[in-house]
């Protein structure tokens, strides 16, 4: 039986016709955080798709909302949490933090891809790290009990939240820049100093950022999840890795936006064509890929591994960081 999967990070489509049913593909017991907001959205969309989420959520009666760590591995249904990709739709009030943590949001990332208010992001030329503004979030995102998240940051800027942060930080959905040198992939230095703090970086199965796009694709990409696994657990200890697929049920929506506003990523988001993802299904299931659970256990990972690499670890994290 595969271990409880601990999901940091995946996407409904931003907008009120998103479909809250398509998270149960994720099996039952999964705990999962949803974005409802980055750079794009106003204080208000969030709020409204935040709403929206958790109404749809308690109808539907498969999702448990999560409001502490003993909701995250309920049995017989999913844990719903949210996070923020961009410290934006906090409008610049610190207090509307905690706002959105009453709503469910679990994970904040100061920037999205470019620099803000907070800080820099992964596709600035020039990168000052954290603003005053910045530090003081990353000390309410502590306060409150939200994870402060590093994917999509800067370098520098991830680094200063490392060195600002008094409980553990987190890099929800990125992969190794040693394996596939692109400016969304970490470097070891961040990774160290995440680890340093007891944080956990996920993985994810995003096909630009592994360096597996092509639609037929779909094995490579899990096996260069694999790969960047091994290589965290190498570099900063079984204990700090974990998964963060950052699937996009979005995915034609999300494409569709590069596609029509390039300016807002780069080169090295639109080069490769159409961005391709790993699906649920394929993190575990019966499919005609060898799933990331069977890879991994060919891979010499025991079930007492694979158990801390899928949930435990971000779960132990959560433990140290979220309030009651």
């Amino acid at each position: 039986m595969p271990p409880r999967l601990w999901e940091q990070h995946c996407c409904l489509p931003l907008l009120p016709t998103a479909d809250i049913a398509e998270l149960a593909r994720y099996p039952l017991g999964t705990y999962m955080s949803v974005n409802i907001g980055y750079s794009a959205q106003s204080t208000e969309d969030a709020l409204a798709l935040a709403r929206q989420f958790r109404r749809e959520a308690l109808a539907d009666g498969r999702f448990r909302l999560v409001e502490t760590v003993a909701d995250t591995a309920p049995e017989g249904r999913i844990a719903l949490a949210f996070d923020l990709e961009d410290s934006g739709p906090l409008g610049g009030d610190l207090d509307n933090v905690e706002l959105f943590h009453d709503l469910g949001v679990r994970s904040l990332l100061p920037t999205y891809n470019h620099v803000n208010p907070a800080g820099c992001g992964c596709l600035d030329k020039e990168d000052t790290g954290l603003t005053a503004h910045g530090r003081d979030l990353v000390r309410r995102l502590n306060a409150v009990g939200v994870f402060a998240d590093g994917s999509h940051c800067s370098v520098r800027t991830g680094l200063d939240i490392a060195a600002i942060t008094s409980v553990p930080m987190i890099y929800s959905h990125s992969n190794f820049a040693a394996l596939w040198d692109h400016p969304r992939n970490i470097t070891d230095d961040q990774a160290r100093a995440c680890a340093d703090t007891g944080g956990v970086i996920g993985i994810n199965g995003v096909g630009i950022f592994l360096g597996h796009n092509d639609p037929g694709d779909r094995a490579a990409r899990i096996e260069a999840m694999a790969d960047h696994i091994v290589y965290g657990v190498e570099l900063v200890g079984v204990d700090h890795i974990g998964v963060g697929s950052d699937y996009s049920f979005d995915g034609d929506q999300f494409n569709a936006e590069i596609a029509a506003a390039p300016e807002n990523f780069s080169e090295d988001y639109t080069r490769y064509g159409p961005l391709q993802w790993t699906p649920p299904e394929d993190l575990f299931g019966d499919n005609d890929i060898p799933t990331l659970d069977e890879v991994l256990t060919r891979r010499g990972f025991t079930a007492a591994e694979r158990t801390a690499l899928f949930h435990g670890n971000f779960a132990r994290a959560a433990i140290q960081v979220w309030r009651a």
